[in-house]
């Protein structure tokens, strides 16, 4: 009999649903009998006509592409950006059944604690011939550096991940653990945000338990361990490989989620076994560090010397006691796959019980006299660095069944070419695909990612949050980089759960409320350095745009290229790599891809929006590189580039916190609009510029209109410099520029120390004096000169007081 029929759902997009012989499947149990808990969520779609789902669908699309949500998907473009992958059809568990799953891995978490102490402490376990020794000492993330050192809180593990799958019988197993640097939380919870748009119907949502708890959670374990009970405050924050690893989005994304600091190993210095955050203040003290790199690259000292993202001396104030670390260091060697192996007995050994939730069966090839626990018949492979390998054996025995050959080639060559290989039978989970007859749910092979965060009362789940789908009958391609898709994991209550509310702030002793308000923390003198940047990249693109525009409408003007303003203009380009021979010159695109750089180095100071008006206006110009003309049609495209550079700095101005980050880039603004304003002034002002030159300056320094108004006169030296330079109501003109850089300079740190103005304050003072007091007719090409240099000093001040 048809299992749709056996289950009562009648559903269309059922009609081909045929879950494999010997394989498990969310939707249908072992009797062909749909689950419960999917009944009311597959009628919902039932009832839903094929434009009204794929209108679902594309609202959480459309949402991800909206928050920013993307994977780095390893190419030949290492900067490379991809729409995050999220399936469809989430996977739904009922809560009874999730509840039994986070007992088993509580039990499992406190386990693998308890193997990480003894591996770095006393050691028993190998010493007593429970683990072999060689897996230990010959593995590359074991980290002798760590033995004898007790990490700073007491524990080793406070943030873990577990891979789960069902076993033919629909039992779970454990595929795998997940210690050394667990990915995917931060991106569970934006999938739950795009499941909400998805599916708003009050089932499933209603009876959906939260992810967000969770977070709330660790965050306090993490201020815990950061604090340390220390009289003074110390930061702490989440260690990232950088914008080119291609879980960057999730770091930000949690570091911005948790009030962490972002940080890069060049952002860290250790001074004395004391780890210190370089910030625009000088070095301040870190106390703990959410490590997402791997220990081998985290310190070039003690481990890796070949990596240069890490932090030279970590282990040292990791050994001081000065720094804690989540998770310690040489955490990672509980992820090799043939510690499997000795897991059960290790359970019975250190607390007398069995495994709750079993793992996979694996067969230890490195030493012949070890046995292998058996848990069921599965026919799969999985390799770990040439130490581990299952083969089918019998069920519930420890005989080898027809696969002594391939048992005895791997104790002989310990199978070199099979390392990190993966040959699985998954279970399976619907997933919408399209197929030539039309979309349809289809069994997708799936592995179940359940995260664990350490609190003060123990183990912490996550209430769902993350599955990884791979396409229709192929169990190798889960990973991301080869195709793998992401769906929401939803455990589903029989009542319906409550709204969450807001936490209650209480003061540190527990006496009373406090202030909700905390301070937005210390600023890395990177971030200062790259927000700083980015402000002057961006007015130089803007200027050069400008310019550019302004010789278009002339050429298309006079029809002439040899014409000397267009000269002058071509003249004062070509320096800068801008070739006016080319509507869109390459020289311009980089200037802007500068900016996206420095951008991308620092999202997690900045709005979606920013980030997405900066984006919009790169992909134009880079479309425009293909399409634009010289004349008329270059020009307009100026306009166009110029407006949409004019919407990214208004996000920036009306939406940026005011904070320190805000005033580095907006100081990065004005220095670079003076010092291209006085630039263009010193060429285009000089009395030996051509007819039309004082034109020129006015277009560029977008004052035509204002001198109109304010001088009945064509444009002369004096007017023009009057307006550019002198006057305090022109929000384009140096003094304008100079005033705006020393309100932001006096609001930078250490501003207020003494009595006297910072380096900047004073190399900036005599320079707007002179602008305030001085007439037009003074402010000379040489002057002009002059006033370039001071401003190269004021960028030399602010470097030298806040970015190194």
């Amino acid at each position: 009999m048809d299992k749709r029929t056996r289950s009562g759902a009648m559903s269309p997009l059922l009609g081909d649903y045929a879950p494999a012989s010997g394989v498990a499947d969310e939707l249908f149990d072992r009797d062909g009998c749909m689950r419960p808990v999917w009944r009311p969520f597959i009628d919902m779609l039932t009832n839903l006509s094929e434009t009204e789902l794929r209108a679902k669908f594309e609202r959480g699309r459309q949402y991800l592409r909206d928050a920013g949500v993307y994977f780095r998907q390893y190419s030949q473009d290492p900067l490379e950006e991809r729409e995050w992958p999220l399936s469809d059809i989430p996977v739904l568990l009922h809560e009874t059944e999730w509840s039994g799953i986070c007992a088993g891995l509580s039990q499992r978490a406190d386990l693998l604690e308890s193997v990480m102490a003894d591996l770095y402490g006393p050691a028993r376990l190998l010493s007593d011939g429970h683990i072999p020794t060689q897996l230990i000492t010959e593995n590359p993330h074991w980290k002798r550096p760590m033995v004898g050192v007790v990490p700073r809180g007491g524990h080793y593990l406070h943030f873990l991940a577990f891979e789960l799958g069902r076993s033919p019988d629909g039992s779970w197993l454990v595929l795998g653990d997940r210690t050394q640097a667990p990915s995917g939380a931060g991106f569970a919870l934006e999938n739950r945000m795009a499941m909400r748009r998805v599916f708003p119907e009050d089932y499933p949502r209603a009876h959906t338990l939260r992810v967000a708890g969770f977070f709330e959670a660790f965050r306090a374990t993490l201020h815990r361990l950061a604090t340390d009970n220390r009289s003074e405050p110390h930061q702490f924050g989440l260690l990232t490989p950088g914008r080119a690893n291609d879980a960057f989005f999730e770091h930000l994304y949690i570091a911005r989620y948790l009030g962490l600091l972002l940080l890069e190993g060049e952002d860290i210095t250790v001074r004395d076994g004391q780890a210190m955050v370089r910030t625009i203040e000088g070095p301040v003290p870190l106390g703990l560090l959410w490590r997402r790199i791997d220990a081998n690259f985290s310190d070039p000292l003690e481990f890796s010397p070949d990596s240069r993202i890490g932090v030279p001396g970590l282990m040292d104030a990791v050994r001081s006691g000065n720094l804690a670390m989540v998770n310690a260091l040489g955490s990672g060697v509980l992820e090799t796959r043939a510690m499997m192996a000795f897991m059960p007995r290790i359970s019975e050994l250190l607390s007398g019980a069995p495994l709750a939730l079993p793992n996979i069966a694996t067969w230890w090839c490195g030493d012949d006299a070890n046995r292998v626990y058996v848990r069921d018949n599965l026919q799969r492979m999985l390799i770990a660095p040439a130490l581990s390998v299952d083969l089918p054996f019998d069920n519930n025995s420890e005989t080898v069944r027809g696969a002594e050959p391939e048992l005895v080639d791997l104790l002989d060559h310990r199978a070199p070419d099979l390392v990190g290989q993966e040959a699985v039978s998954l279970s399976t989970t619907p997933a919408w695909v399209e197929t030539d007859k039309g979309p349809r749910l289809a069994p997708c092979p799936m592995t179940i990612r359940v995260f664990a965060a350490r609190t003060e009362t123990g183990w912490s789940f996550m209430q769902g949050g993350y599955a990884r789908i791979g396409p229709e009958g192929d169990a190798t391609a889960l990973a991301m980089q080869r195709g793998g898709s992401v769906a929401d994991v939803l455990v589903i209550a029989d009542r319906k759960v409550p709204e969450p509310t807001a936490p209650q702030a209480t003061a540190p002793d527990g006496t009373g409320r406090r202030s909700v308000r905390t301070e937005s923390g210390a600023l890395p003198a990177r971030a200062a350095d790259n927000l700083f940047w980015l402000g002057r990249y961006i007015v130089r693109f803007e200027d050069a745009a400008r310019l550019l525009r302004a010789y278009h409408l002339r050429l298309a003007t006079t029809d002439t290229p040899d014409d000397a303003v267009l000269t002058q203009i071509a003249e004062y380009l070509e320096p800068m790599d801008i070739a006016v021979d080319e509507p869109i010159p390459r020289g311009l695109v980089q200037r802007l891809e500068a900016a996206h750089m420095c951008a991308a180095k620092v999202r997690d100071r900045f709005s979606v929006d920013g980030w997405f008006a900066l984006t919009d206006l790169l992909k134009t110009v880079r479309q425009m590189t293909e399409t634009a003309e010289a004349g008329d049609d270059a020009a307009r495209a100026m306009s166009v580039l110029l407006r949409k550079t004019a919407g990214f700095a208004g996000i920036i101005t009306e939406n940026m916190y005011r904070f320190y980050g805000w005033r580095f880039l907006s100081i990065g603004r004005a220095l670079e609009r003076a010092d291209t304003l006085a630039a263009i002034l010193e060429t285009f002002a000089d009395p030996e510029a051509p007819d039309g030159a004082l034109d020129t300056a006015l277009e560029v320094a977008d004052g035509t209109m204002s001198h109109r108004r304010r001088y009945a006169l064509e444009p002369t030296h004096d007017t023009v410099i009057d307006l550019l330079a002198h006057d305090a109501g022109n929000p384009r003109s140096l003094l304008f520029q100079l005033r705006e850089m020393q309100h932001l300079a006096e609001g930078l740190p250490g501003a207020d120390r003494s009595a006297r103005p910072t380096a900047l304050v004073r190399e900036l003072l005599p320079v707007r004096t002179g602008l305030e007091v001085g007439l037009p007719a003074e402010t000379t090409t040489k002057a002009l000169r002059q006033l370039r240099r001071a401003l190269a000093r004021m960028s030399d001040r602010l470097a030298e007081a806040h970015l190194r």
